[in-house]
């Protein structure tokens, strides 16, 4: 007798589509609908592992766009410090969908506000991101001219891109009650004064981030209505919660509520796909452990992986003369340049 499962292709099963499958490649497991070749305008923005896929995509050769290029003179390492080639704009980590849509809002139609500069001593924090300039910087009015001339180089740079990666990294975020503004950290924690009269917790649910993509995605093609999306999910667990719950609980409950989300938006266009970076890291079919001893950090073999995957099916290939790989971090970890990881110094000892 016939039925819907008896012509389903061998990646429908758990049996030949991972078990008996060839789990180096993983045929089959990612298959984009929004590709991107040589001459692809690549934009990206995101969570700490978003920073790897906009590195490897620059060592391919591939047209990255660079809304504020570093000053020549500066070292690779300096330049990461100062929120310089992470991303494709000078951003610093966008861990929330809400932050993303409040900053292409911003990028689209706003200015900077005297309000959400940040004081850190005798020194001041973009509060919306407030470690691009590690030292902070002389007065607020030196905040807000940098952060005018982030926001035009940005639109400057989104009106050329033909895809837009973005890795979607929390639900949980801290916010202004008045704006509703959210913050990539808690004020207190890197700058600015936590006050619970004035900053509230948010937890995003299923809906919110879904409506949050929506928006995104409007945003985009306000600046390029062609452009298209690519969404991954961070495997990175969460630093800290503050939710109440077990880290680890609040960990899944977050990245199931991303994933889901995720999920239901690219399944509603033909211009917005998934990378399943988070399936690749996390399960242990994709014959991992792909985490450093900490449990955390995603390795360099994990990496590795995830774009070895991507890479062969958008047939991407290496460049003549390709750049060399970043130095190695302890334990494979990659955490200097997340500002979330600020949290584990309140963990005691």
């Amino acid at each position: 007798m016939s039925h819907p499962y008896a012509n389903l292709p061998q990646t429908a099963f758990w049996k030949t589509g991972v078990d008996q499958a060839d789990r180096g490649s993983f045929p089959g497991l990612y298959d984009p609908k929004v590709r991107i070749g040589p001459e692809t305008r690549v934009a990206t923005a995101g969570s700490c592992f978003a920073q790897h896929i906009g590195r490897r995509l620059r060592a391919l050769g591939l047209k990255l766009l660079d809304a504020e290029p570093a000053p020549g003179v500066m070292s690779d390492a300096l330049a990461a410090a100062h929120g310089y080639r992470l991303f494709s704009g000078r951003w610093g980590n966008i861990y929330t969908a809400r932050q993303m849509r409040q900053l292409l809002t911003e990028i689209a139609e706003g200015r900077a506000e005297a309000r959400f500069v940040w004081r850190d001593g005798a020194r001041y924090r973009d509060a919306f991101r407030p470690n691009v300039e590690p030292d902070g910087l002389g007065t607020v009015e030196e905040v807000l001219l940098h952060r005018d001339y982030h926001l035009e180089r940005s639109l400057r740079m989104l009106r050329d891109a033909d895809v837009f990666i973005f890795t979607l990294g929390l639900t949980e975020a801290w916010a202004d009650r008045d704006t509703g503004r959210v913050f990539p950290l808690c004020p207190g924690v890197s700058g600015g004064r936590y006050d619970p009269a004035e900053h509230m917790f948010l937890n995003f649910r299923h809906g919110e981030v879904l409506d949050d993509l929506h928006a995104i995605r409007a945003l985009l093609h306000r600046f390029n209505p062609h452009m298209q999306m690519i969404l991954t999910v961070s495997p990175v667990p969460l630093t800290a919660t503050a939710t109440g719950n077990h880290v680890l609980n609040a960990t899944s409950w977050s990245k199931a509520t991303l994933r889901g989300a995720v999920g239901e938006f690219v399944a509603e266009f033909d211009d917005a796909d998934y990378m399943p970076s988070y399936e690749i890291i996390t399960q242990p079919a994709s014959g991992g452990p792909w985490f450093a001893p900490n449990m955390r950090s995603v390795t360099d073999d994990g990496v590795a992986k995830v774009m070895a995957i991507f890479e062969a099916a958008h047939g991407l290939t290496e460049p003549q003369t390709a750049q060399e790989p970043p130095p190695e971090t302890d334990e494979g970890e990659s955490d200097e340049f997340c500002d979330d990881i600020l949290l584990q110094a309140f963990a005691g000892s």
